[in-house]
């Protein structure tokens, strides 16, 4: 089979594309139901749905490429993907807190990772009519048309789709946001947002197909302390993402610097 990228098999993209589209309608003909919901913690929403999404796209997926591991926020993690050098990273639904309220913000993430990096990535958005795509070396797509990130360069002013800013961040203008992280860091990619930060310790599974998305769109994208982001590592987890316009990356990351150091060391 020909190749494609850095190690994707033609056609591939499609295909994960495919499955996403699927799940999407699952989950959509589900969205604004009665289903069951609970916390996995507190403040952690999940909802049968999820788990219904997890297993179709789990099915689909291990058919398409056998050999690759698993990664999912809805299975229990297993340290045999360690060894393989492919990987599927899965958030059957990144924003289920606006699933669960009837809002659309949420997405099918699905990534394809192959030696910590990812090749392909897919958001499908299905109740924001979005579907965004990116397969490593070639671009970045929404609903088929290629996306770019913005180009601003000043800092001051840099538009952030939070629900508020800290006084500190005043000096920034906030826009409405989805509840999924994917979304937020693809609205950067698409040039309709300016900068998105998180301060914590987050999942592989909630940012894998977005980072994709954002660096092939030409946004800068790091951890919360302007380190790249690796994937398949053996916690899963990276503090903080930052993703931006090229032109303010290092302020950003100068302007979180303290934070993000106090959030690490207590």
């Amino acid at each position: 089979m020909a190749e494609a990228g850095a190690g994707a098999p033609e056609g591939l993209a499609d295909a994960v594309a495919a499955v996403a589209a699927e799940a999407g309608a699952l989950a959509l003909a589900k969205w604004r139901t009665d289903f069951r919901q609970w916390e996995k913690s507190p403040g952690n929403p999940v909802c049968e749905v999820d788990l219904d999404v997890n297993v179709l796209i789990q099915q689909r997926l291990s058919a398409l490429l056998p050999e690759a591991g698993w990664l999912s926020e809805e299975t229990i993690d297993n340290a045999d993907r360690l060894s393989q050098p492919k990987l599927w990273v899965v958030d059957p639904i990144d924003g289920t807190r606006d699933f669960v309220r009837g809002r659309p913000g949420w997405a099918v993430s699905i990534a394809l990772v192959e030696h910590g990096r990812p090749l392909i990535g897919v958001l499908d958005a299905p109740a924001r009519d979005e579907v965004w795509r990116a397969e490593l070396g070639r671009g970045a797509t929404r609903n088929g048309a290629p996306i770019h990130a913005g180009d601003r360069a000043v800092f001051a002013g840099a538009r952030v789709p939070t629900d508020s800013l800290p006084r500190i961040d005043s000096d920034l203008v906030a826009i409405a946001k989805p509840n999924s992280i994917a979304l937020r860091i693809a609205m950067v990619a698409a040039g309709e947002a300016d900068l998105v930060a998180t301060l914590r310790w987050g999942y592989e599974w909630d940012i894998a197909a977005a980072v994709l998305i954002a660096s092939e769109a030409g946004a800068a994208v790091s951890d919360a302390f302007g380190a790249p982001l690796a994937f398949n590592t053996p916690s899963a987890q990276a503090f903080g993402v930052l993703a931006t316009t090229p032109g303010i990356h290092a302020a950003a990351i100068e302007r979180l610097a303290d934070r993000a150091k106090a959030a690490t060391t207590g």
